[in-house]
């Protein structure tokens, strides 16, 4: 699968980055958020930090993989308030930059799913670990369980970097207790049916299965509210 993706959305990837996606926000701009909180209700939060993947580019915000994730939680019980902290275009270094106001309330999870357009732009693996890291250890210090979430790298910059780029993810896996998904899209990318026009977005159903994907690990990290 991760051969077939490589082939087929290698140049998709390339029109993407010369059509640009929605660059990420000022610095005065906080995230945007799956579900806006009910007034005099606070609950605790699951994060999903990451980029248009994330944030659901092409979809209505109700089909993105963190509001089907949301519709799961109440549906089995859980009290938890979700926040898309998803933008278009982001790279490690911009979830960094923003890190503070995603984390702000209670949050109990994070999960941290960044990384595809560190790839599509060829950018350095490790001072894609370095930002990385900082997001670790800052939610890590918080008591924030986290879930990391990998990408894979498209193939025009060389094996080598597609060996390291991947490396990023497992080393991480390794070095924290987080609880980890090697590839967001597995078993979405390369499959037409399951993306959007673009060969990169998941369409309707790719997102549900991205949602079913981060679910089965999630689930076991929440307790009852």
């Amino acid at each position: 699968m991760r051969c077939r993706f490589l082939f087929l959305v290698s140049a998709a990837l390339l029109a993407a980055a010369c059509s640009g996606e929605a660059p990420a926000p000022a610095p005065s701009s906080p995230p945007p958020a799956a579900a806006a909180a009910v007034p005099g209700v606070v609950r605790p939060r699951i994060v999903f930090l990451g980029d248009s993947l994330t944030a659901g580019l092409g979809l209505d915000a109700a089909q993105s993989f963190p509001s089907l994730i949301g519709d799961r939680l109440v549906r089995e019980g859980f009290n938890y308030e979700v926040i898309n902290a998803g933008v278009s275009g982001d790279t490690s270094a911009g979830g960094l930059r923003r890190l503070e106001w995603s984390l702000d309330g209670d949050v109990r999870v994070l999960v941290v799913a960044l990384g595809a357009n560190d790839g599509l732009r060829g950018l350095s693996p490790s001072e894609m670990k370095a930002n990385l890291i900082q997001i670790l250890d800052r939610a890590r210090a918080r008591g924030i369980t986290i879930l990391l979430a990998g990408m894979e790298a498209p193939p025009n910059f060389g094996d080598d970097y597609t060996r390291q780029f991947r490396g990023v993810y497992t080393e991480l896996a390794r070095e924290y207790p987080v609880r980890f998904i090697p590839f967001l899209l597995d078993g979405v990318a390369g499959n037409p049916s399951l993306n959007q026009a673009d060969g990169i977005h998941p369409n309707v159903r790719g997102a549900q299965m991205v949602a079913d994907l981060v679910w089965s690990e999630l689930k076991d990290a929440l307790n009852p509210l």
